[in-house]
């Protein structure tokens, strides 16, 4: 009887290399406060953006700090790279993937020159931030990690 009940888990993977953070660890106060939703941050140590699940890509901001993506089961999930980082208007990012494109935890969205974006006096905060979660529950472990590696799931 319980077949139809069965929860579907979502696996998550570290976007980037880096030390994975609480949302309200953040150092911008809309995303840290959860007012786009719920998610995690990471303070990285490397400029190379993957998926953190199997998903599709719905946009790519023109300014090339924002990825949108959606998985199967229509959970939206917004990659937001750097804080104030939509000023610098493109500049030092480079996408790798386009709208539509099909994308999993071993995807390269974008590389991201890092230096550059310190040097703009940017934050380099990764938020990957979960619109519309509603009931479901994000586990999550913190701390350093590599890109690509389990860190938690969405039930």
């Amino acid at each position: 009887m319980g077949l139809f009940n069965k929860k579907k888990t979502t696996k998550l993977f570290n976007p980037v290399r880096g030390n994975v953070v609480p949302l309200s660890s953040v150092h911008d106060e809309v995303f840290a406060s959860e007012a786009m939703g719920t998610g995690f941050g990471v303070f990285p140590s490397s400029g190379e953006i993957y998926s953190p699940t199997k998903a599709t890509v719905t946009a790519i901001f023109p300014t090339k700090h924002a990825i949108s993506l959606v998985t199967k089961n229509g959970m939206e999930i917004l990659i937001h790279i750097g804080i104030d980082t939509v000023e610098l208007n493109g500049e030092g990012f480079d996408i790798l993937v386009q709208t539509d494109d099909k994308v999993d935890k071993d995807t390269l969205l974008a590389k991201v020159n890092i230096d550059y974006l310190e040097k703009q006096h940017k934050k380099t905060d990764v938020m990957v931030i979960f619109t519309n979660l509603k009931d479901k529950k994000l586990n999550l472990d913190l701390g350093e990690n590599q890109a690509q590696n389990k860190i938690g799931t969405v039930e």
